[in-house]
């Protein structure tokens, strides 16, 4: 696992108010760490940390071999095998929270953008900047569109519980000393203080 002890870290999600973000991410000048998941490494193509669960994303995407030079990282063991620069992490089937007693064992939370968090914690990072974590469906299902045939969109059902359990976890990161912005105006999540990209990389210097 990644060291980031005391940084920063922005953690990309594929909601509709992500669009636009590659013009503020561009660059190392925005001095935070970069977990993407899924396609949102379009967005930050220098991001540290390309994440996908799910093994299908891989092989849709062919394992991003030549098209990104970060730490690419998911559960599926198949698509490690079947791309040699995947890494494999593991998840806690049913336990929603984040875990932190097994490195690189991730809380499951039903989505990548939970096991992300996850991750970021685990390598130590005591700030998250959530972008494109809008958790609600009115304003279109991801930045770049629906996924192709064979991926799975997320459903209004699951997007309540992601929802819940993401707010959810609120508690346990302020135990951990992890201060959360979600930087999307729009974002249903309601547990953590919300503002700007811009306002937000600015606090993180």
């Amino acid at each position: 696992m990644p060291d980031w002890r005391g940084e920063c870290a922005i953690i990309i999600g594929s909601g509709p108010s992500a669009a636009g973000a590659d013009r503020e991410l561009a660059g190392r000048e925005r001095g935070a760490r970069v977990v993407a998941v899924n396609d949102s490494w379009r967005l930050c193509p220098d991001a540290d940390v390309a994440y996908a669960c799910d093994g299908a994303w891989w092989k849709a995407r062919q394992g991003l071999a030549a098209q990104f030079a970060g730490l690419r990282l998911t559960h599926d063991a198949v698509a490690c095998a079947m791309f040699p620069g995947l890494r494999q992490v593991g998840i806690a089937r049913g336990r929603d929270e984040i875990l932190l007693d097994e490195p690189g064992v991730l809380g499951d939370g039903g989505n990548s953008g939970f096991q992300a968090i996850n991750l970021a914690v685990q390598c130590g990072a005591a700030k998250l900047i959530l972008v494109g974590f809008d958790m609600r469906l009115d304003r279109g299902i991801h930045w770049h569109g629906k996924h192709d045939r064979g991926l799975n969109n997320p459903t209004e059902r699951n997007i309540a519980k992601w929802r819940g359990i993401i707010d959810g976890c609120a508690p346990r990161l302020a135990e951990l000393g992890v201060a959360v912005i979600n930087a999307s105006a729009v974002s249903a999540l309601e547990a953590f203080p919300k503002m700007s990209l811009t306002e937000a990389l600015q606090c993180s210097n």
